[in-house]
């Protein structure tokens, strides 16, 4: 008898792969289309077009995950795919909140919008953040690479580690707002810190249910996902207007793109950051967005 929440696994076809399905083909179009209006266009145009291009991405990797697995996070649950669009919004806002500190970036053509066009047109591309990284994450733990990683060292055992992470948080926000110039990294790790030894008092997923037991892989697949993702969002960000630029203290070399090319080690600690503001907002044992990674 097959259980109710084992998902519907497709059918492979003759080459050993599942079939791309219909919504990652709008996904490719999309990306296509709006990626090149993006790029060719004159003036202010981004603001209505990041949302469709990163829409089209979202589902491009989501058939990419369904073509490796027969399913994918649409595919088991469309209500909670959209659901990662609504979580998005305030996510990216939290981030948006802490550089009214640090001033790490600035977005050129803010001036040419209003306070409530800007919200709006701003929540409306912060929403594809979470389908994005964790579709790609997703389509990452499903490689065989992965996979065969062995144990790691194991942390989170005691409560006085997970306390200790949980203080560390705290200490590093803290340190953030009083020194900004020099403490803006903790932007991307305090958070983390903060909110994985809460999801794990209250019960809900956390990533130190899998480091206590040496398995790093889910974390390396949110790493790897969220810099796929980062390589993307600084590449469609260069020619785009209204666009971002960052003013990074200390690292403002080497760029790729627009970003320092240090700035990308942020995308490891704000893909778990990600993941636990995910897993707060949600009731216990809903959908996990990061599947067991099987060995």
């Amino acid at each position: 008898m097959i259980r109710k929440d084992t998902p519907f696994i497709a059918p492979m076809t003759s080459d050993g792969k599942h079939p791309f399905p219909l919504h990652g083909w709008i996904g490719v179009v999309m990306v296509a289309v709006f990626w090149i209006l993006n790029w060719s266009l004159d003036g202010l145009r981004t603001q209505f077009l990041f949302f469709p291009l990163w829409l089209g991405y979202a589902l491009t990797v989501d058939g990419l995950v369904y073509r490796h697995k027969g399913n994918s996070l649409l595919s088991r649950s469309w209500k909670h795919f959209l659901l990662l669009f609504l979580i998005s919004i305030p996510a990216w806002w939290l981030f948006e909140l802490i550089n009214l500190r640090t001033h790490n970036w600035i977005y050129l053509g803010r001036n040419q919008f209003t306070d409530l066009e800007y919200a709006v047109l701003s929540s409306l591309s912060f929403s594809t953040v979470m389908p994005a990284v964790f579709g790609t994450a997703e389509w990452v733990a499903d490689h065989q690479w992965l996979k065969r990683l062995k144990s790691g060292p194991a942390y989170g055992r005691t409560r006085g580690q997970v306390g200790t992470v949980f203080v560390l948080g705290w200490l590093m926000l803290a340190a953030l707002l009083l020194w900004p110039r020099y403490c803006f990294p903790f932007v991307w790790i305090s958070v983390c810190f903060i909110l994985d030894p809460v999801n794990a008092w209250l019960g809900k997923r956390s990533l130190i249910a899998y480091v206590r037991k040496g398995d790093w892989r889910p974390v390396l697949a949110l790493w790897t996902g969220c810099l796929i993702c980062g390589f993307f969002w600084e590449m469609w960000n260069f020619y785009a207007y209204p666009k971002w630029i960052y003013r990074i203290p200390f690292v403002d070399f080497l760029h790729v793109f627009e970003m320092p090319v240090l700035g990308f080690l942020g995308y490891l600690p704000f893909s778990m950051e990600l993941l636990d503001i995910y897993h707060l907002l949600m009731p216990r044992n809903r959908i996990n967005v990061l599947p067991e990674i099987e060995t």
